[in-house]
């Protein structure tokens, strides 16, 4: 079920404080949730690892390095942001991996300069670290032929991924490794979710088969990787995760992999969204109630126009994602009739209410007055993080609610944030 609101939350004297729209962070759900995860990932040789690109929100790394939680990071600057929140650079073993698909930007200097764990996606990585002069251990990602994810957009493995190394260049892969001294100590592979945790369960089980047949060919291996993608309910009526069987999936994978391999490896997992899904919420102000009539190109509609829109939220836009929305402080008898959530951008495709095929779908809501509140669940995971400035909208500021103590966050970014790298310099 889609996360609730804590009842103390006075959300309309915030929007007064801060406008609207901007995201609200429980620091008790995300306990919660690392709980859950700490309960069949508790470290040692079964270790969790957040996928900050997710939420990277400072308190809440903070929150997920004090569970003892690790990092994945995908970018030198989450590496670099996940140092700053106390992550220890350069720990053996590492606490800091960066998995990417390209080295950009200052990714390479940060490996070579931190120490961080570098997670390699093809062999032109490879060789774009012996380049830069690094000479040291190294991660492999390996796509295993066979993957899934909620929607295509999403496929983390199978021949329409991008991701990893494919299963049959393996091979040549570690013997470049091994002729530049770059021994590999971790295996890595990601095979999506889909929307159930049984679905999910059965993919973890494939892809330790697949593994097994592999760690014995890696004289150097400390880690297997089983990446992440543990599903979140998003719709009411979806009933909540349970772990358990996953934590015996990974037990199990970890005696099995170690007897293969002969000597003790940790296994990992890598959830990003199962942490920071449900532990904000996206706050936005109904502006206008407007409709149009049916005619000979279809029907009409209702739409409430809200101040938020896939700058703060792109995920339904993008893929058509659902997320819950109630209208703030309706009565629970309040009829429904069937609505269409738009946002103020510039673009036909910035509405909330999509189906997964991305066309409009009325979401059956209470009818709103102009200046309700509308609050979109469960948006903490590629919320913030994928937000923009598209329209030159500066991005909203965040909210975190902690023992029942609200603090800015982050503030709202002002035309000079979105426009304070600009500048007219000569190049010769």
């Amino acid at each position: 079920m889609p996360e609730t609101l804590p009842a103390h939350v006075d959300l309309d004297a915030i929007a007064r404080r801060v406008g609207t729209p901007f995201y609200l962070y429980s620091a008790d759900v995300l306990r919660r949730r690392i709980a859950d995860v700490r309960a069949i990932a508790p470290g040692g040789m079964l270790q969790a690892r957040y996928a900050m690109k997710a939420c990277s929100i400072r308190r809440l790394l903070e929150l997920v390095r004090e569970a003892g939680v690790w990092i994945d990071a995908v970018s030198g600057n989450e590496a670099l942001r996940a140092h700053a929140a106390g992550f220890a650079a350069g720990a053996a073993p590492p606490v800091i991996l960066l998995t990417a698909d390209v080295f950009r930007d200052n990714a390479l200097e940060v490996v070579r300069q931190h120490g961080i764990l570098p997670n390699i996606g093809s062999p032109g990585m490879l060789a774009a670290l012996l380049r830069a002069g690094y000479r040291g251990p190294i991660g492999v990602r390996v796509n295993p032929g066979f993957g899934h994810g909620h929607v295509q957009e999403t496929d983390t493995g199978g021949p329409s991924s991008k991701h990893g190394i494919w299963h049959e260049d393996l091979d040549a892969v570690r013997d470049a490794a091994a002729r530049a001294e770059c021994p590999i100590i971790l295996l890595h592979a990601h095979v999506g979710s889909g929307p159930q945790i049984d679905e999910f369960n059965a993919n973890m089980g494939n892809l330790e088969r697949f593994l097994d047949e592999r760690v014995a060919d890696f004289p150097d291996l400390q880690a297997v990787n089983f990446g992440g993608g543990i599903p979140h309910p998003y719709r009411p009526g979806m009933p909540s995760i349970d772990l358990t069987p996953l934590g015996r999936i990974l037990q199990a994978a970890q005696r099995r992999l170690s007897d293969r391999a002969r000597r003790p490896l940790r296994v990992e997992i890598e959830p990003g969204r199962y942490l920071a899904a449900p532990c904000a919420w996206l706050v936005a102000r109904v502006t206008d109630i407007k409709a149009t009539r049916t005619n000979e190109k279809g029907p009409g509609h209702t739409f409430v126009m809200a101040d938020a829109g896939f700058v703060d939220l792109v995920r339904p836009a993008m893929y058509g994602a659902y997320h819950h929305i109630t209208v703030h402080g309706a009565p629970p008898d309040a009829p429904a009739q069937p609505l269409v959530v738009a946002g103020p951008l510039c673009e036909s495709g910035d509405v909330f209410t999509r189906d997964a095929a991305e066309l409009l779908q009325p979401r059956p809501l209470p009818l709103p007055r102009v200046g309700d509140l509308l609050v979109l669940h469960d948006a903490g995971a590629y919320g913030m993080t994928m937000s923009s400035n598209y329209n030159s909208i500066g991005r909203a500021p965040q909210v975190w609610i902690e023992n029942g103590r609200a603090s800015l966050a982050s503030r709202r970014e002002t035309l000079a944030d979105v426009t304070r790298t600009e500048c007219f310099e000569p190049l010769d």
